[in-house]
């Protein structure tokens, strides 16, 4: 608005002055190198002056101009080859051509040496070379300019942990974040080595400022508060209990579902007599999630009760959950120390068939503990080697025997979760547990055989009464090979009474003649029943050897036994090896064998 009335006025002056000089008499001559030109109204000759002089100074305006042209096309020239330089060599880093990147670089360096995208391909094509002396370099340039300096100090950070220099990162990373609070890398950074060190304080207020800058949300910032406040008040459990305990009963309030929080409140609040409470923070918990921490103290939520409560009370937990693993193991558990073994047995049956090393753990404990059956104690301990790993503490592959805030792999908080590793998850090749031949024998349901009747006696004692051993049919140790013998059968695997009572060899008459097989109408007397019966699930053992005290009857043209026994050829002394000729020689050998 104001200038268009400044317009207006422009316009009305210029109507007013030239009204003015129109009205003005006289005469306006012009002379010129011989030329004369005489006008009797001034105003027409006085604008052909104006409009030449305006002509002219535009002409020379021109011409004065024209340097800065040139310059500024010529900037702008190497600018858009910069540009192209640097969108091919981004373009170059994507595909990873680094040949590419880098003669594109050069390229951008040379026309656009100040463009900070300039330096960031540098940067980059040096990193995909591998120089990292360039790519700190250009970092560090990047760094000590203004526009650049977040980005710089992102660089140097990633250089910083290739090159496994901690201190140098975290420092770093608290410039970037004193720079800028909102950084997410940074306070990642400053966060995961607050929690490193045991600096909960320091981690929290980046907490809170994370959460004012919206850099997470709400829920995401309780879990992380809560994560927080556990291991200061897992930390300071026996140190200061009164942190400890406001920490945790936070924590409790801010992430009800994290198990070691959940644990150590109801600990504080079992040893306040606060009993209904305690049970009302492990059973939120372990709805969520069960955990044998949460049974456990479940279990001593009253302190001083004795083990068959406990057993109760481990139920009414696990009833809140039917048919998870956990429950079972935990009444399991309970069951033994209450010496419930038949409760201990029930809790555990669902899952023998294909059981995890806690359940076989708990079986050869139970076997143990109830009937005293080392073997079967041992063949579940053997079993459990090989059985199905139980979900442990988890993060990004890292598997630790307790809780932690944060991951020790990424330094990521809150990364550790309860669940099987997953090197243990079995594959859909086969199945994760072959048992083998022993462990199904010995853990074999117990055969019980029936007691032997005793009109068996009489039955065995005149089966044996018939065997009778003569001096007479033995022969002597030593026959002479002229006199032809006829060979006699001998039992091999004689009765040891048989062996202590039989008298020492003598010589003896021919024996008489064998006398006629009895008649086939005789019927066999009946077999007796073996007192031992032979197991198929073990190998069968050798047959004993026959002592030197019984007599060898040997035919007359057997040589015997070679006294020198069998010739190992691994007890034989092996001498040093012939020599080998040399020369043409022994070329001439070698080629005639």
């Amino acid at each position: 608005m104001i200038r268009i009335i400044l317009f207006l006025l422009l316009i009305a002056l210029a109507a007013a002055g030239a009204a003015w000089m129109a009205d003005q008499p006289g005469d306006l001559v012009l002379n010129w190198d011989g030329l004369r030109f005489t006008s009797k109204q001034p105003m027409y000759l006085l604008g052909l002056v104006v409009v030449v002089a305006m002509v002219a100074g535009v002409i020379l305006r021109g011409l004065w101009k024209i340097p800065s042209h040139l310059r500024r096309g010529r900037r702008e020239r190497r600018h858009a080859r910069g540009r192209h330089a640097i969108t091919q060599g981004l373009l170059a880093i994507g595909h990873g051509d680094s040949a590419g990147a880098r003669a594109h670089a050069e390229v951008a360096r040379r026309h656009a040496a100040n463009d900070p995208l300039a330096l960031l391909l540098h940067a980059q094509s040096a990193q995909l070379d591998g120089d990292r002396d360039g790519a700190q370099r250009a970092f560090r340039a990047m760094a000590e300019r203004a526009d650049t300096r977040l980005l710089g100090l992102r660089g140097l950070f990633i250089e910083a942990q290739r090159a496994d220099d901690p201190v140098a990162a975290v420092m770093i990373a608290e410039e970037a974040l004193k720079m800028s609070p909102s950084s997410s890398w940074a306070s990642h950074a400053v966060l995961g080595f607050c929690c490193a060190k045991g600096d909960w304080a320091g981690a929290l207020s980046i907490i809170d400022n994370n959460q004012s800058a919206g850099l997470i949300e709400k829920a995401t910032y309780r879990r992380q508060r809560g994560v927080l406040l556990t291991a200061r008040a897992l930390e300071f459990e026996t140190v200061d209990r009164d942190l400890s305990r406001s920490s945790a009963m936070e924590a409790v309030k801010l992430a009800p579902t994290l198990i070691p929080a959940a644990v150590l409140a109801a600990k504080f609040e079992s040893e306040a007599h606060q009993v209904r409470r305690a049970m009302r923070i492990v059973e939120t918990a372990w709805l969520a999630q069960p955990h044998p921490d949460l049974a456990d103290a479940y279990s001593h939520v009253r302190l001083g009760d004795a083990a068959r409560q406990r057993l109760v009370r481990v139920e009414t937990l696990a009833a809140k959950t039917p048919g998870h693993i956990e429950g079972a193991l935990a009444i399991a558990r309970a069951a033994i120390d209450a010496a419930e073994f038949a409760r201990a047995r029930a809790a555990l049956e669902p899952f023998i068939a294909a059981p995890t090393q806690r359940v076989a753990l708990l079986m050869a404990e139970i076997e143990r503990t109830e009937h005293g059956d080392s073997g079967r104690a041992r063949a579940w301990t053997l079993r459990a080697v090989r059985a199905l790993h139980d979900p442990v503490w988890t993060a990004d592959g890292y598997v630790s025997d307790r809780w932690r805030p944060v991951s020790p792999v990424t330094g990521r908080l809150d990364a550790f979760q309860w669940q099987t590793p997953v090197a243990a998850l079995p594959s859909d090749k086969g199945h994760a547990i072959e048992p083998s031949p022993f462990e199904e024998a010995m853990l074999a349901p117990r055969r019980v055989e029936p007691p032997m009747e005793v009109a068996s006696e009489p039955e065995v004692a005149k089966a044996v009464e018939p065997v009778e051993v003569k001096p007479a049919e033995v022969k002597p140790v030593e026959v002479k090979p002229s006199e032809p013998a006829a060979p006699t059968a001998q039992d091999n695997v004689p009765l040891p009474a048989a062996i202590e009572a039989e008298p020492a060899p003598a010589p003896a008459e021919p024996a008489p003649p064998e006398p006629a097989p009895a008649p086939a109408a005789e019927s066999a007397p009946p077999a007796p029943a073996p007192l031992f019966r032979s197991r198929t699930d073990l190998p069968k053992a050798a047959p004993a050897p026959i002592p030197a005290v019984i007599p060898i009857i040997r035919a007359p043209d057997d040589p015997g036994v070679d006294e020198d026994g069998p010739v190992d050829e691994f007890a034989e002394q092996i001498g040093p090896p012939k020599a080998q000729v040399g020369g043409w020689r022994g070329f001439l050998s070698r080629l005639g064998s």
